[in-house]
């Protein structure tokens, strides 16, 4: 009997966050009520109620993140929940996770986070070492790559992955979803960055770093669609991310020093 009672707790946490990451997916709620049995979340006229403990969880599991009184999920909350639909919710178990603890910038802020590598689409590359030994993929180049990733899902661009999704970030009065819905500000926000960065790798660039951080694409799938050379698309991948990292911090450029010219009694200012 306490078996049969632990397996029927556990179906049901499970089901909970698999409708939690199905809300959050649609769009960032806000809470409007919480307290220690149950935190009410709503968006868009739709609410839930869910246990703070399995919130609790999805924070923990870098699956969702909380600021202030709005949560969304993040860019590793839409790969767990095809992979739990795929493999009957294997993943919920704890099977076939590398969870690594470190800091992450989620709107301005630096917050903790637990993270899953293995749910990263670049987790393959970080892990991979050029011939001197040296990482293949920088830090900079790989955080770039999740920033880009986690500004997809907050612009709420994941029902909509056709190649058409470029007018859309520039109308002006653009203000819908994918599904003709109201979006929020933080949202077009998100667009707006997105589509900066898009900008700035440039459409020789842009298109493989979107497949692979966005859609999630295998390195091989990209080339195989765009009949590229074996093994270059990781090349392509860098490439890509390393002028999205110089875009998201620019060098500090040396400029040429600045001459003042000033009368025989001129005194600089302290």
């Amino acid at each position: 009997m306490p078996d049969h009672t632990e397996k029927t707790g556990e179906k049901a946490g499970r089901k909970a966050l698999l409708k939690l990451l199905r809300m959050l997916l649609r769009g960032e709620c806000r809470i409007v009520a919480e307290n220690m049995r149950a935190v009410r979340l709503e968006r868009q006229g739709e609410g839930a109620d869910f246990n703070p403990a399995m919130l609790a969880f999805g924070v923990s599991r870098g699956l969702v993140m909380r600021r202030d009184q709005t949560i969304a999920a993040t860019p590793a909350a839409s790969a767990f929940l095809r992979r739990a639909l795929a493999d009957g919710e294997a993943e919920f178990a704890g099977q076939h996770r590398d969870m690594v603890e470190e800091t992450a910038l989620v709107e301005g802020a630096r917050q903790r986070v637990s993270r899953n590598l293995k749910e990263s689409p670049l987790a393959p590359l970080a892990r991979l070492k050029d011939r001197g030994g040296e990482p293949f993929l920088s830090v900079a180049a790989f955080d770039a790559g999740e920033r880009l990733a986690a500004d997809f899902t907050r612009a709420q661009m994941q029902p909509r992955i056709t190649a058409s999704w470029e007018p859309r970030l520039e109308t002006g009065g653009g203000r819908r979803g994918a599904g003709g819905t109201e979006i929020s500000d933080s949202a077009m926000a998100a667009r707006d960055r997105f589509a900066r960065a898009v900008e700035a790798m440039g459409p020789e660039l842009s298109g493989v770093a979107m497949d692979v951080c966005c859609f999630s694409k295998g390195l091989e799938v990209v080339e195989r669609e765009r009949s590229w050379p074996a093994r270059s698309a990781k090349l392509m991948l860098r490439a890509a991310l390393l002028a999205l990292a110089r875009h998201y911090a620019p060098p500090v450029a040396e400029g040429r020093r600045r001459h003042h010219w000033g009368d025989g009694d001129f005194r600089p200012r302290m």
